[in-house]
């Protein structure tokens, strides 16, 4: 089975995902990132699920989606998967240093 390591950014941004949502509703704040962090599950058996991320030329590099969230992530190894960084669709993944 294979390890699925959050990255200190990766952390970073669900707390702020959490943080925005919850200036709203602290329960749908906990729900997204819920949501987000269930999505990673499908890594641990099928770790080449995602698609590449066409702005960044590394087939390492992968993404799968949660709403409007991109959940991007490099496999290390067979056995490890960092989550690199959660990402909203609407913004340019360019302007950020992964």
């Amino acid at each position: 089975m294979v390890r699925i390591n959050w990255t200190f950014q990766a952390k970073s941004d669900l707390k702020n995902i959490a943080e925005y949502i919850s200036k709203d509703s602290k329960l749908y704040a906990k729900r997204q990132v819920f949501k987000i962090r269930n999505r990673t599950d499908i890594l641990k058996s099928h770790n080449y699920s995602g698609r590449k991320v066409p702005e960044i030329q590394d087939k390492s590099i992968r993404e799968i989606f949660e709403g409007n969230y991109r959940i991007i992530y490099k496999v290390v190894t067979e056995n490890r998967i960092d989550i690199l960084t959660i990402h909203h669709s609407a913004r340019d993944l360019r302007k950020r240093k992964i």
